[in-house]
């Protein structure tokens, strides 16, 4: 594994940083492009985390293995996480979700959700989403004929306000 200079050097490298910003970033886990750390002391992450695209994580926070439970935590994509969370176990954190400070989240967490408290709980977005609409235009399309895919529709719209 130390047998080449160049991954002796990228380690020591990854150490040095590792010591002057005070956070653990492992160079093996999986991180999306346009992740930022706006203060890195005290970040945490597991070796066998996935990070999607474009994420936040704000200083003191911890992304891990919950004891002997399998699995590491998968962010999606557009995640912001307070300072001081802790996300932990094989759990999976939804696209645009947003994790409040110091909330301790061991469950799921769907995309566009709020994870906030300790144990975290799960706040849903009031805006009805497209994923709901589709899932209602489709349901009516199998099942009950053109008729019913333009009501659902139309319900969908009075219920966003449109």
């Amino acid at each position: 594994m130390w047998g080449t200079p160049l991954r002796w050097m990228a380690a020591v490298r990854v150490r040095l940083w590792n010591m002057l910003c005070g956070c653990d970033v492992p160079p093996d886990a999986q991180l999306g492009g346009g992740l930022i750390f706006p203060h890195a002391n005290g970040i945490i992450l597991h070796p066998n985390v996935q990070v999607g695209v474009n994420c936040m994580i704000f200083q003191q926070v911890t992304i891990g293995i919950r004891g002997s439970e399998p699995g590491a935590p998968r962010i999606g994509g557009h995640v912001d996480i307070g300072a001081g969370a802790k996300i932990l176990g094989g759990i999976v954190i939804g696209d645009h979700a947003q994790i409040g400070a110091n909330a301790v989240v061991l469950t799921d967490v769907p995309a566009g959700a709020t994870a906030v408290g300790v144990p975290a709980r799960i706040i849903l977005p009031k805006r009805v989403s497209v994923i709901e609409i589709t899932n209602t235009m489709t349901a009516a399309m199998s099942d009950r004929g053109i008729q019913e895919i333009l009501n659902a529709a139309q319900e969908a719209g009075e219920r966003m306000g449109v």
